[in-house]
């Protein structure tokens, strides 16, 4: 867990529902997206985006996201979702995700986001800002 928390600067806990689960009796693939956006959103309160996309109009969207499962997870638990920008572009970011299960003590799943830096007053990706550029590398420490 120690090694985990290092490699995150933004990391949330979620206790696992019962209604995550499926007939399978697992959690269902698709609450691990959820759990990713969680700390995507996390993240982004640290950048401030929300505040940015209301003044300016210029923010993130999604463009991709992907998950590689370890191990199934089950109600009762609690996970550690950590997210950071491993990659930055001219015209969006690359974040890459994990959750760790604290029954297990080990990862559960990791995945990536694409986002692309986005007009919301124009409908259309844009460069990415030196602005939002800097907060990540501070975030990061590149």
């Amino acid at each position: 867990m120690k090694q985990f928390k290092e490699s995150f600067p933004v990391i949330v806990d979620i206790p696992v529902a019962w209604g995550d689960m499926d007939a399978f009796r697992h959690v269902n693939n698709v609450t691990y997206f959820r759990y990713f956006e969680s700390a995507r959103v996390s993240y982004f309160d640290r950048l401030k985006l929300m505040e940015g996309i209301i003044k300016t109009g210029a923010g993130a969207i999604l463009a991709s996201t992907e998950c590689n499962y370890r191990i199934p997870l089950t109600y009762p638990d609690t996970v550690s979702v950590g997210a950071k920008v491993v990659e930055t572009g001219d015209d969006r970011f690359v974040m890459r995700h994990a959750a760790f299960s604290h029954n297990h003590n080990k990862i559960a799943a990791e995945g990536t986001a694409v986002l692309v830096t986005f007009s919301y007053r124009e409908n259309k990706k844009i460069l990415m800002s030196e602005d939002l550029r800097r907060r990540i590398s501070e975030i990061e420490g590149f």
